[in-house]
């Protein structure tokens, strides 16, 4: 697989979904968010016959190399609130999908997140947060008793639930902010911890539109995280 060649076109998408969201045209706006989610999820949240950089990463963790260490993410932007700068694969996979079930669940429709205390014993979680403030000695250790099957049907139950969400958005929901209350919720239900490392995504999303929201924890926040796992699983 041409890497370079799946990450432009995916930056391309991204580049075409950014512009429709400035305009009214919702059907272009939808068909372009799905058309993104799906280059970024596995071909199986979508049903594409293709596999995507999440296919690679996640074949790659479930063939036992969960623990396998990477840099945490390709941009320096949000480096300074991070716990740790190097992180394992499944990590990867844990915070960017606890993310995605947090704002789309929450954030975007004021429901209830797909993650509870059956899906914390089945993937054998000691956290229920995005691990954003762990250390390298506490996300090594972390990683450890991570069930990575398990992991993966969590992932594609978030991915296809938020296909769902995105599906049925209206234009006045994509440009609106979200309550106060909402945002608060995430803390209350343990999404994210008081330690600042953690707490300063409130803010962040706080500031946020929905059709912000699709921007940044819907897609390209993925692509913050995938290409250093498959930046090392392709060479």
């Amino acid at each position: 697989m041409n890497k370079e060649k799946m990450y432009k076109e995916i930056n391309d998408k991204f580049e075409e979904l950014k512009a429709a969201l400035e305009g009214d045209d919702l059907a272009k706006i939808k068909a372009l968010t799905l058309e993104l989610h799906a280059m970024v999820h596995p071909a199986e949240v979508s049903g594409r016959a293709d596999k995507t950089i999440a296919d690679i990463v996640l074949d790659y963790m479930l063939e036992g190399n969960q623990n396998e260490l990477v840099p945490r993410e390709t941009w320096d932007t949000d480096l300074h609130y991070a716990g740790t700068k190097t992180v394992p694969i499944c990590w990867q996979l844990w915070h960017t999908y606890r993310i995605e079930d947090l704002v789309s669940n929450i954030l975007m429709v004021n429901g209830q997140q797909i993650f509870n205390d059956d899906w914390q014993k089945r993937i054998n979680s000691s956290i229920t947060d995005t691990g954003n403030a762990l250390e390298l000695d506490e996300v090594v250790e972390w990683g450890k008793q991570i069930n990575a099957k398990e992991l993966k049907n969590y992932m594609i139950t978030v991915g296809k639930n938020t296909r769902q969400i995105l599906s049925n958005l209206s234009l006045e929901q994509i440009k609106s902010m979200v309550p106060e209350e909402c945002v608060m919720r995430i803390l209350e239900e343990g999404g994210v911890t008081t330690d600042f490392r953690s707490v300063w995504l409130l803010v962040f999303w706080g500031r946020l539109t929905i059709g912000g929201m699709i921007l940044t924890p819907m897609t390209s926040h993925h692509m913050m995280h995938l290409p250093t796992s498959a930046d090392k699983i392709l060479g």
